[in-house]
């Protein structure tokens, strides 16, 4: 775990033993079923652990803060950021069973008493949360688009709810789109990680 301890330093013992556990499992599933692609597979702990709580760099939630991760696929970022935000609690949403399962396994295994994941289409998902999380599993517009019905309109925190979007490369798009709306941060800023060069944050109030 050096790579997070780097960068979260006040990362508990408990949190590195869970995150160890869950590469781990990761790794058995993955032999299984294709839950995370091959190529990462042996970068678990930078592209897919660093990068989903890299917003923590950004951000800090209060503890009862509701988080819905629409399109987690594996489980990020929903699982790394439900290991570090023990007293957040997360929905972790997809249309694919097999990975439900697999997610639904990993949050049983680590004890997070604090994670759901449900098989559901994100139109169909009834729940409020504060934030949506997403690792760009669709374009940013069509996920504000689908959404936003699932975003509290109670203020919990000192900056709105929102959407968090972990995405690569070009943000113009986006930021034509929702014009002075958006909050786009480099993560290359904060995480000098040759994977994170072009990796962005982008942060949309609702």
């Amino acid at each position: 775990m050096l790579l997070i301890k780097k960068y979260f330093p006040e990362i508990t013992d408990n949190q590195i033993v869970r995150i160890k556990k869950c590469i781990e499992l990761y790794k058995d599933w993955n032999s299984k079923i294709n839950v995370i692609s091959r190529k990462d597979i042996d970068n678990l702990e930078e592209r897919h652990f660093l990068h989903s709580i890299c917003m923590l760099k950004y951000f800090t939630f209060k503890k009862g803060n509701v988080f819905i991760d629409f399109g987690t696929g594996g489980g990020f970022p929903g699982i790394p950021l439900s290991i570090m935000l023990p007293d957040c609690h997360f929905y972790m949403i997809d249309s694919i069973g097999k990975k439900i399962n697999v997610v639904n396994n990993i949050i049983q295994e680590l004890g997070l008493k604090n994670a759901k994941a449900e098989k559901c289409r994100i139109e169909d998902f009834k729940e409020q949360a504060n934030f949506v999380v997403s690792r760009a599993v669709m374009d940013l517009s069509e996920l504000y688009k689908i959404s936003k019905k699932n975003i509290s309109q109670n203020q919990y925190n000192s900056f709105r709810n929102g959407i968090l979007y972990l995405k690569g490369g070009d943000t113009t798009k986006d930021e034509t789109t929702f014009e002075k709306r958006i909050k786009v941060y480099k993560l290359k800023d904060t995480i000098n990680e040759e994977f994170f060069e072009t990796k962005k944050l982008v942060y949309l109030p609702i």
